[in-house]
C-alpha cells in the first residue's frame, strides 16, 4: 500500500538547532537506509522549512503505524513532530474503475 507522509518538524525551547540538526541526521541515515531498501519509494525535503514529504510502500497500515512510531526521529522527540498520513492509490487504477462506471 502507499502512503504520502507529510512531516511537520518542530522543537522545543530547550533544544538548540544543533541538537536538532544531532537528530535530524539520524534519521537521514534510517530514511536513506529505508529508501535503499525499497520502503520508501522517495522523499523531499520543503525548501525553506522543517517539513518532509515521503513516499512510502508498506504492507498494512498497522506496519505503518509501527514504523512511524519506532522512526529515530519519533524517538528522540516526538512530542514536535506531526506526520499527516494519505492513503494512496495508483491513477491508472482508479481510471479503470471510471471506465467501468460509465458502462454500468
Amino acid at each position: 500500500m502507499l502512503y504520502l507522509l507529510d512531516f511537520q518538524v518542530e522543537y522545543g525551547p530547550a533544544m538548540t538547532q544543533k541538537d536538532l540538526f544531532s537528530v535530524w541526521s539520524t534519521e537521514a541515515e534510517a530514511a536513506l537506509n529505508a529508501k535503499k531498501a525499497g520502503v520508501v519509494v522517495d522523499l523531499w525535503k520543503c525548501v525553506g522549512e522543517r517539513r518532509v514529504i515521503a513516499i512510502v510502500n508498506v504492507e498494512s497500515p498497522d506496519m505503518l503505524d509501527q514504523i512511524l512510531f519506532t522512526l529515530p526521529i519519533m524517538k528522540a522527540m516526538g512530542q514536535y513532530v506531526n506526520v499527516k498520513v494519505t492513503s494512496l492509490r495508483r491513477y491508472e487504477d482508479f481510471a479503470n474503475d471510471v471506465n467501468q462506471w460509465l458502462q454500468e
